[in-house]
């Protein structure tokens, strides 16, 4: 889909976003902290928000161990806001050996991957907030083990995004998504509205969908209860679950592990190789449990700041 000619204000935002992205990795890092303590010291950015989640989440942990937590989630959420920024300095084949050289993103079981796709009609590939889901769009750029490179390529993935209400910030954070791949003709993100359309016009083509389905439902999002996730019961969002079960898609889950400043490992779990065999609410049932396991190991390591609980 085409887009609109860039405002004076996008061309403004994103051309001083541009001068410091170029900057490494590390000064980005840098700032990122400070970001962070100025997010949670001076503006106390939704921080009774933050709390209440990770109090409701974690009842065994005193209030010196949440404040402790804290500080790390608002450590995360700065670094995360950086690291999107560099990535948006990656652009075309310069930017993807950029990315592969920084080691930001390392995927440890490609031949997963691999399998999946070579046994699936499409593929969903259900992701969440834990580590950085702003650096979906280098997906073909990234470190891969034993060097085995992912079977699909740049026309067959799609990454699923709710459109923002400021027309500006829209189009800046989509330009900066797919920096990378632009000059491969692809945008490699798909309008929620839209995915449904997309889907049947390209039933007969074999595509990777990335779904972020986490947040609390929105709007006229189909719900369902998956029980108690961090100790609440919670209600999810079935959109691509029912999508991946219309079309006999395989589900995946994408586990991302924090493995250090500035470096994330990606990993592909199989959730189903049919969803036709499953209902939705059961395909979100088993993600929400693999989302639950890794965010108990690494619980700094997710977008604590928005009310996933309502």
């Amino acid at each position: 889909m085409e887009q609109e000619k860039k405002s004076i204000g996008v061309v403004l935002v994103e051309s001083f976003l541009g001068l410091i992205a170029r900057l490494p990795l590390r000064f980005h890092l840098g700032w990122g902290r400070f970001f962070s303590w100025f997010l949670r010291v001076v503006v106390h950015y939704r921080r009774d928000v933050v709390m209440i989640n990770l109090a409701r989440s974690f009842p065994e942990l005193k209030y010196k161990q949440l404040q402790a937590l804290s500080r790390q989630c608002y450590d995360h959420l700065g670094r995360l806001m950086a690291e999107a920024i560099w990535f948006g300095g990656c652009k075309n084949a310069p930017g993807r050996k950029r990315l592969n050289d920084s080691g930001i993103v390392d995927i440890v079981n490609p031949e997963t991957f691999n399998e999946v796709y070579a046994n699936s009609t499409n593929m969903m590939v259900l992701t969440s907030h834990a580590g950085n889901w702003e650096l979906l769009g280098g997906w073909f750029s990234y470190n891969h083990k034993a060097d085995v490179p992912l079977a699909s390529d740049f026309s067959e993935i799609g990454v699923v995004y709710r459109r923002l209400k400021s027309r500006l910030w829209d189009r800046v954070i989509a330009d900066n998504r797919c920096n990378s791949i632009k000059d491969t003709g692809f945008n490699g993100y798909l309008e929620a509205t839209e995915v449904f359309r997309f889907a049947i016009t390209h039933r007969k083509e074999k595509f990777v969908y990335i779904f972020p389905t986490d947040q609390y439902p929105y709007g006229i999002a189909t719900k369902h209860n998956v029980g108690r996730f961090l100790n609440q019961e919670t209600m999810a969002m079935t959109g691509g679950a029912a999508l991946a079960n219309k079309f006999g898609m395989s589900v995946s889950y994408l586990r991302w592990k924090d493995a250090g400043p500035g470096r994330y490992s990606v990993e592909f779990v199989p959730i189903c190789g049919n969803a036709a065999d499953f209902t939705p609410e059961r395909i979100m049932e088993m993600y929400y449990a693999e989302l639950e396991k890794d965010i108990k190991e690494q619980p700094w390591n997710y977008l604590w700041t928005h009310k996933r609980w309502k």
